[in-house]
């Protein structure tokens, strides 16, 4: 082109609707390409220009910082991971005002008598929250020879991910869920919860891969038990079952397989035969770990998994139910 075609800084701006001030930041900066200069030093530009400040423009305009608006320009293929990034970026706080949506309901909709509690509450929580002092509680709980696989999958089956959408009573849940694990007194020994099995008498690999396929079998019969007994209930009396009555449905759906599977997890851990009186004495253990923090953990936690997704805690209960009330029968 010669320097008749080509465009001061002003007649770029006005073809690309900037101002000139824009033109000037980011022709300092090195991002538009200068075809030349005019007698007097002053900079022309050309199409590829325009170009480069129109992508700059639509770039700009999805939010990216002048940074990673550079890294795209030098790399192509840098494109995805800045946006990406970005991405993530904007799902964070969208959780963030989600959460901040729920605890202002939280707190409109309280009695006002409660607020001041419920205040405390929340200003412990980040927003959106994370899950460490949760995952820290169960670090605690897990005995230290646990290899670090399963050590994983216990920690995505027991710590809840926080709802995308929160409720208020799933913001106040969380909250004191957090406050629950975060207790300092749970460092004293007549807070901590007790070990699922007296320490260094048996094997906590053989216990926790045990537990996890009774787990699994427990949460597969409840699923198809649960859905069958839910459609009955319906239709005999079209209303919800109450919890007395899930409780006794979860009872009987972890009957057989799961049940023994579950009783032989403690039992090989222990090196131990499944007999009548080690089932009878395993009722004890169970009553002995489940003590008033796990038991208010999970009443706290139970209604922060997804809907469908399996409970430990729910299924634990249940399996110690169900074996409970199957010594007591053969007892009788």
């Amino acid at each position: 082109m010669s320097s008749d075609e080509l465009w001061s800084i002003g007649e770029l701006a006005e073809r690309a609707g900037a101002t000139v001030k824009t033109v000037r930041f980011y022709s300092d900066r090195g991002l538009l390409p200068e075809a030349g200069r005019s007698s007097g030093g002053h900079r022309r530009y050309g199409p590829d220009a325009l170009d480069r400040l129109r992508l700059i423009r639509s770039l700009r305009a999805l939010d990216l910082p002048v940074p990673e608006v550079e890294r795209v320009l030098d790399r192509d293929e840098a494109l995805e991971e800045v946006v990406s990034g970005q991405l993530r970026e904007v799902t964070s706080q969208l959780a963030s005002l989600r959460w901040r949506e729920a605890s202002l309901r939280l707190i409109r909709d309280c009695a006002p008598g409660e607020r001041a509690d419920r205040l405390r509450l929340l200003g412990a929580v980040a927003l959106p929250p994370d899950t460490a002092a949760l995952a820290r509680f169960w670090r605690r709980m897990l005995p230290v020879r646990l290899p670090a696989r399963l050590v994983t999958t216990v920690l995505d089956s027991v710590v809840p991910r926080p709802p995308e959408e929160p409720s208020p009573a799933q913001v106040l849940a969380f909250a004191r869920l957090h406050e629950l694990v975060s207790d300092p007194r749970l460092d004293s020994p007549e807070f901590r919860p007790t070990p699922p099995l007296p320490a260094g008498e048996y094997r906590p690999a053989v216990l926790y891969e045990g537990l996890a396929e009774a787990y699994e079998l427990a949460a597969s019969s409840m699923a198809v038990h649960g859905e069958a007994a839910m459609h009955g209930q319906a239709a005999a009396h079209g209303e919800a079952p109450t919890h007395s009555e899930a409780v006794v449905r979860g009872e009987a759906a972890v009957q057989g397989d799961a049940l023994d599977c579950f009783i032989a997890a403690y039992a090989q851990a222990l090196g131990a035969p499944d007999t009548p009186a080690f089932r009878r004495r395993l009722v004890g253990l169970l009553a002995r770990h489940d003590g008033p923090v796990i038991h208010r953990y999970w009443k706290l936690a139970t209604g922060l998994f997804a809907p469908g997704e399996p409970v430990l805690g729910a299924l634990h209960h249940h399996l110690s139910v169900a074996l409970h009330a199957q010594v007591e029968a053969r007892s009788a």
